[in-house]
């Protein structure tokens, strides 16, 4: 198949296991069990028989070194891992035994599916890891390098891959970007590309019209599209103003509109409902979701003392009409357009919202600085609800003005909280996972942090002239982003005559 903008290094190497976005279970990959020996300890059990693609012996060696690489070279450690590891371990050849500083087991997903295992005779021998280029990407996994220029990447079946017999794929081409969405967009309408992960306006008319038989998507719930607001400004640092912006946002239209019907709206709790029914505070009305009720917004700001003065404009408490700036990504349309529906709607409040577009870098530098006073953020979608509550809450995550936050970017600080987070991630019993997760999910209704307002959209698209198996709305058995779990169930298309 053709891809597009994809990433590529999934495929020269793996990961211990890969956690399957629909059923949070860990499938093993070079894993093939694990035990945690108490909540400070894990234990991995390594394949036997397993060789990189230059033909040398894979062995639980090759994961303790990959892991202490990251210690040593840090700028490699993305997921801050050695600020919770103590020390990772080979017991044997197929033995690895990963400690923690302090009870880690939410940590599980980083380290077992987040970090790629490279071999170390071929990484021992550089001065200068940062800037080796490895130009060969050997690695264990299911393609390796067939030819490579600046404007493709070829990759071919690896024939000695372990799982080499689900392997029917022969060969993946990656597509150097043009640069401009909009060309991207036509190449994938004309079937140039198989596999893609882009946002696509009207998806029926601009793909699925161009070749019904063979042209299909899914776009599966992701994370929560969110109303990210400055807490150390007024009026954002009020819980009342902020409880009336829950309110006042209609997010069915912004839903229907900005993402054209894509995309189911978010409830306040931070919770994706299709991942984690389960986990709902039973005291938590309709699942946390707020309807649009305008009329309500204004009952909560009055009787917080906002007044309205008399050319209709709500003033703050300091008896100053109330303005602000949302900044939102250039180029990122749907956005823009979700930004100018919450325009609208708080201009009916009387609240003067100015919507300023910027580079996306740019964004993400003003929002890790706290150089913003509205803005969207994303946090949540996966199988982990301690990472989906921990990075964007919990004060650790957080910085001074000016200085950067590592992912707690609204600068928020609570000691609720940080309670609840530092007591889940000790906890082994599920019962007990539950009630603190009820726990995170009444701050969520109580204290509106942040807005949940929708579902951002997994994008994928997908063609099946070549290849069929894919996984899809009907056949789940596995998210957009579970590539291995994709690629062993791809086989080709018996009627397909191409080249």
């Amino acid at each position: 198949p053709s891809l597009p903008t994809r990433s590529n290094t999934s495929w020269p190497f793996e990961t211990l296991f890969d956690v399957n976005e629909i059923t949070c279970e860990p499938k093993p990959l070079l894993g093939t069990s694990f035990e945690w020996q108490d909540p400070a300890t894990l234990v991995v059990q390594t394949r036997k028989g397993v060789k990189w693609n230059d033909g040398k012996p894979f062995s639980a060696k090759d994961v303790e070194f990959t892991f202490n690489m990251l210690k040593e070279v840090p700028a490699f450690d993305s997921q801050g891992l050695w600020q919770k590891l103590e020390s990772v371990t080979a017991d044997s050849d197929s033995q690895v035994t990963f400690k923690f500083k302090e009870p880690a087991v939410p940590t599980f997903n980083q380290i077992v599916e987040g970090v790629p295992i490279v071999p170390e005779h071929i990484w021992s021998k550089q001065s200068d890891p940062e800037k080796f280029t490895n130009p060969d990407a050997v690695g264990t996994g299911p393609f390796k390098v067939k030819s490579f220029n600046p404007q493709q990447l070829i990759l071919e079946r690896n024939p000695t891959y372990w799982d080499a017999d689900k392997i029917r794929v022969k060969q993946l081409k990656f597509i150097k970007p043009t640069g401009s969405a909009e060309v991207e967009k036509l190449q994938l309408a004309r079937g140039e590309f198989d596999w893609a992960a882009m946002f696509m306006p009207d998806v029926e008319k601009t793909y699925v019209a161009k070749d019904p038989e063979h042209n299909k998507y899914w776009f599966a719930s992701g994370g929560n599209i969110s109303l990210y607001m400055n807490l150390t400004k007024a009026p954002f640092n009020d819980v009342e103003f902020r409880r009336a912006l829950t309110y006042a946002i209609n997010k069915d239209e912004i839903a229907e509109k900005a993402q054209y019907g894509y995309v189911q709206t978010a409830s306040q709790t931070g919770l994706t409902y299709s991942l984690h029914d389960e986990w709902t505070a039973p005291d938590i009305e309709n699942k946390g979701y707020i309807p649009y009720d305008p009329e309500e917004a204004k009952r909560i700001l009055a009787e917080a003392g906002y007044r309205t003065g008399s050319d209709g404009k709500l003033l703050g408490k300091d008896g100053k009409p109330i303005a602000f700036t949302f900044k939102v990504q250039s180029g990122w349309l749907d956005w823009i357009q979700a930004a100018q529906i919450i325009q609208k709607n708080l201009k009916a409040l009387g609240i003067d919202m100015n919507v300023q577009t910027s580079n996306p870098d740019v964004i993400s530098e003003d929002q890790a600085a706290g150089n913003f006073d509205m803005t969207f953020g994303v946090f949540g979608g996966d199988c982990n609800i301690y990472q989906s509550y921990f990075g964007p809450f919990h004060s650790k995550q957080t910085a001074p003005i000016g200085k950067p936050a590592p992912t707690n970017v609204i600068r928020w600080q609570d000691e609720e909280t940080d309670r609840l987070l530092d007591e889940l991630i000790k906890a082994q019993d599920e019962e007990q996972q539950k009630e603190l997760v009820y726990g995170l999910e009444r701050m969520m209704m109580e204290k509106v942090p942040v807005v949940p307002l929708w579902y951002g959209a997994k994008w994928f698209e997908y063609r099946t002239e070549k290849a069929v198996g894919w996984t899809s709305e009907d056949n789940p058995y596995a998210g957009s982003g579970d590539h291995f779990e994709i690629i062993k169930h791809l086989r080709p298309n018996p009627e397909y005559r191409g080249g």
